[in-house]
């Protein structure tokens, strides 16, 4: 008995930008391939995929890069003199090798690449564009948040329609990682949204917010020996994570501070001026220069770009102090002081 797939792009992502997730990749292959499960793509998420990819490369990349010039620079100042040549000559082979070859998340991206074009893509048409602009007016789930929610109710009206045709015996699943727009907001975050539950009605289709729990709970063979809950829980993360983790924190703060004084500067209630309207002293709060604020839009467009405007809010106070404290305690980890919050 088939079980027909659909997967969040987030999930896609997650799974491409840590090596450690690529025995759940082949699992998932393997059940692919067997018939054990068919996978389900809408045209959305393959084009989301398409569009991060290259990005989550490019982190991989270069939190790698990092996490050797800190090695190097380690071993500059504690290696032993004999050895410290060879050592700095090995680290800089893996070092250009990294910029030159890629590594395993570029091959994780290949092979989930390989998954989602074995399949025809599933177009968004116009009854499913209906029913988004419906349930958007309606401000059901995944629209309960203040936020654009285009591509998570299309996701979520795609997998209507394969609910409507499925059964016991052909029964339908989908996996996300993005419990803010889909699951119960104020109960079991591994349970649907409210508004969203009546598409989850078992036996014949199943809510899940992470992979390994959809293929320990339908086919556990595949992950093998793969001893998951110790050698992969229970893991530290790497530096390039906690590095790649404080680069998109630091964004998001920044970014959240610079969209609050835009919102002052519209309502009248901060200044841009000239040079020579611009008062030094005595310095004003309720000011800002100009070429200062050309600067400062360039930069909001270049983390726009960087990081994805889907990825910069707005955050309500929970949200905005859990990124605060996230970016806190990475900062205390990599040497800053723990209170250190500039961007």
């Amino acid at each position: 008995m088939a079980i027909r797939l659909m997967v969040d792009t987030c999930v896609w992502l997650d799974l491409a930008k840590d090596y450690r997730e690529q025995p759940v990749i082949t699992a998932l292959e393997e059940l692919i391939g067997s018939g054990d499960v068919e996978l389900i793509v809408p045209q959305q998420v393959l084009d989301e995929f398409d569009r991060n990819k290259a990005r989550i490369a490019e982190e991989a990349r270069r939190g790698l890069q990092s996490h050797f010039r800190l090695v190097r620079l380690a071993v500059n100042r504690f290696g032993d003199n004999a050895r410290r040549a060879d050592l700095l000559a090995g680290l800089n082979e893996v070092d250009h090798r990294i910029g030159v070859d890629g590594d395993a998340v570029g091959e994780s991206i290949e092979r989930i690449d390989g998954l989602l074009r074995g399949v025809p893509a599933l177009a968004t048409n116009d009854g499913v564009k209906q029913r988004v602009t419906e349930r958007a007016l309606a401000k059901k789930a995944p629209y309960h948040r203040a936020k654009n929610s285009v591509g998570d109710a299309i996701l979520v009206e795609i997998y209507a329609d394969i609910v409507s045709t499925a059964t016991a015996d052909t029964p339908c699943a989908f996996i996300t990682h993005n419990t803010k727009d889909f699951s119960d907001a104020d109960g079991d975050f591994r349970q649907p949204h409210g508004d969203l539950a009546h598409l989850f009605e078992a036996p014949k289709s199943t809510y899940r917010i992470a992979m390994v729990e959809f293929l320990k709970e339908h086919s556990p063979d595949p992950l093998g020996d793969h001893d998951f809950e110790f050698n992969y829980s229970q893991e530290a993360r790497r530096l390039s994570e906690i590095l790649e983790a404080e680069h998109l924190l630091s964004r998001q703060v920044w970014y959240n501070r610079h969209w609050n004084l835009r919102t002052k500067i519209e309502k009248g209630e901060h200044e841009v001026v000239s040079e020579q309207d611009y008062s030094r002293n005595p310095y004003r709060a309720d000011q800002t220069l100009d070429s200062v604020w050309e600067l400062a839009l360039a930069a909001a467009k270049k983390t726009e770009d960087e990081v994805g405007i889907e990825n910069l809010g707005p955050w309500d106070d929970f949200e905005w102090g859990m990124l605060n404290g996230k970016l806190s305690a990475l900062r205390w980890i990599l040497g800053d002081d723990s209170d250190t919050l500039d961007a």
